[in-house]
């Protein structure tokens, strides 16, 4: 198996992470929930509705 770094440091910060809320999966989405909320201007909404002037833009010459 090749020895990935950016890989590897995913694992560390998620291994950082459970042991911080002792692997507790309910404790960790709660936190994750919470931060959203702090920072919901910098949250994506996927489902916002886009106009057509909006997907236009996005697509011209469809």
């Amino acid at each position: 198996m090749i020895d990935d770094h950016i890989v590897n440091e995913v694992r560390k910060i998620r291994d950082e992470l459970a042991k911080k809320f002792n692997y507790d999966a309910d404790a960790i989405f709660a936190d994750l929930r919470k931060k959203q909320k702090k920072y919901s201007n910098r949250v994506v909404n996927l489902m916002k509705k886009r106009s057509v002037e909006d997907s236009v833009a996005l697509h011209p010459g469809r």
